[in-house]
């Protein structure tokens, strides 16, 4: 007891009580006296031999999630499939150069995408807002900007583009049928906010998903809708840009707050912000 309390710089009743807590926790006596001394019980070696194992991984663990740490892990993502869709070439060069590293994908809505966060089912929510639709910042979490993208009004083609600000595009269409989001209602909050200041309210006729879709029911003179510029645009479709105000999406990686130094964290955000300026809006 004297020994173990000069090497912990302790006293030895306070090396007694614990040993007495540890043998409690146990449910066994884990040493027994000898002389004026005391050995370790059968039980007591076969329990240091544990702790060897046991401080060898908590060692371990020390190093592979200290900051600078060789990556290593599952990364659980949950996003929108355009920020999944600047991932998944990253997952391909990960496999190649962190064999350890593992991404699992689950494509998500930012409000679904963030549930599974803070119910600490992902570790990174992929998300957007509008410049005209702001989401809050969830308590307890962090994010990062990956990058932003203007917007304009998808029309069918052989629309004569009118000429204005935001509002004046808009007021052109105000008797057309409009296309939302169906699965989030940022896009639904940003064209009734432009529509409120030329004093209409917009006919939410359609909802989709996809911006695929968007674009054929668009060509299908259905209604119109917002579409990110700069993205490929089908036959029967010609997006009308937007100014005063402009239309921005503003993507983000979203963490729970103190996670950001974790190494597999902080390697796959960096890289998803690296892809994400360097394609631009190529990918949408």
């Amino acid at each position: 007891m004297r020994a173990v309390a000069d090497t912990l710089g302790t006293t030895t009743s306070t090396v007694s009580q614990q040993i007495a807590v540890l043998a409690s926790e146990m449910g066994t006596p884990l040493t027994e006296p000898i002389g004026r001394g005391v050995r370790l019980t059968p039980a007591g070696r076969r329990l240091a031999e544990h702790a060897r194992g046991i401080l060898g991984a908590v060692e371990a663990a020390r190093v592979d999630l200290r900051p600078g740490a060789e990556p290593s892990g599952a990364l659980r993502v949950a996003g929108f499939a355009t920020a999944i869709r600047y991932l998944l070439p990253i997952t391909t060069r990960l496999a190649a150069s962190h064999p350890r590293v593992r991404v699992l994908i689950r494509e998500h809505e930012p409000a679904e995408a963030l549930e599974l966060l803070a119910a600490d089912q992902a570790d990174l929510a992929l998300t957007y807002d509008y410049n005209l639709a702001p989401a809050a910042v969830e308590p307890a979490t962090e994010r990062t900007r990956l990058w932003t993208t203007r917007w304009g009004l998808g029309v069918p083609a052989g629309v004569r583009a009118p000429k204005g600000t935001a509002p004046e595009v808009f007021a052109r269409f105000r008797a057309s049928d409009w296309i939302g989001n169906s699965r989030n209602t940022a896009d639904e909050n940003v064209i009734r906010t432009v529509a409120s200041m030329v004093e209409f309210t917009p006919s939410i006729a359609h909802q989709a998903d996809s911006l695929e879709l968007v674009q054929d029911m668009i060509a299908a003179d259905m209604g119109v809708g917002l579409l990110p510029l700069g993205q490929a645009v089908r036959a029967g479709v010609r997006i009308l840009p937007l100014t005063d105000p402009h239309i921005e999406m503003r993507a983000y990686a979203t963490a729970r707050s103190g996670r950001q130094n974790w190494p597999l964290l902080a390697l796959v955000t960096s890289l998803l912000r690296q892809a994400s300026q360097e394609a631009g809006p190529r990918l949408l």
